[in-house]
């Protein structure tokens, strides 16, 4: 399959397409000043994360890591990108969240939940972190979502 991102001015109603690739392109989010867009890509082979200007230009990848990268958020302040990926075991359905600067640089865990944490997004002030996680499942495959106090 191929997937694209399109982006829409609700006064004009006008869409315009970002990316133009034959990869499957998918999760995008806006920096908080919606001047860059992050979203996740197989155009290398594996799903990577991307960055691109909010008009489609200037796209550059800024993971090189195994395994899947998915789910990209920005922090609050726009510096950092937060995403899930589970490059350390990447045959498992163990995905951990992870912060990355946009050079691709200073890879930080966040979680280490033996199980699937994915999905994160900040709150607005940056004083939370929401993500979806199957820790205490009652039953298998079970998602709840976790909400945290965010410290830096």
């Amino acid at each position: 399959g191929n997937t694209e991102i399109y982006s829409m001015d609700l006064r004009t109603r006008r869409v315009s397409r970002l990316t133009n690739d034959p990869a499957i392109d998918t999760s995008p989010s806006y920096s908080p000043d919606a001047s860059r867009i992050v979203f996740n890509s197989d155009r290398g082979g594996s799903q990577q994360l991307y960055v691109m200007n909010a008009d489609g230009s200037d796209n550059r990848q800024i993971t090189q890591l195994g395994g899947a990268n998915f789910g990209p958020s920005w922090t609050p302040d726009g510096k950092r990108i937060i995403f899930s990926s589970n490059h350390k075991n990447p045959r498992s359905g163990n995905f951990d969240l992870f912060l990355v600067d946009l050079d691709g640089k200073n890879l930080e865990q966040v979680t280490t939940s033996p199980v699937f944490d994915g999905f994160p997004m900040f709150s607005p002030d940056g004083k939370k972190l929401i993500w979806a996680s199957n820790r205490f499942d009652q039953k298998q495959t079970e998602t709840n979502l976790f909400i945290a106090d965010w410290t830096n």
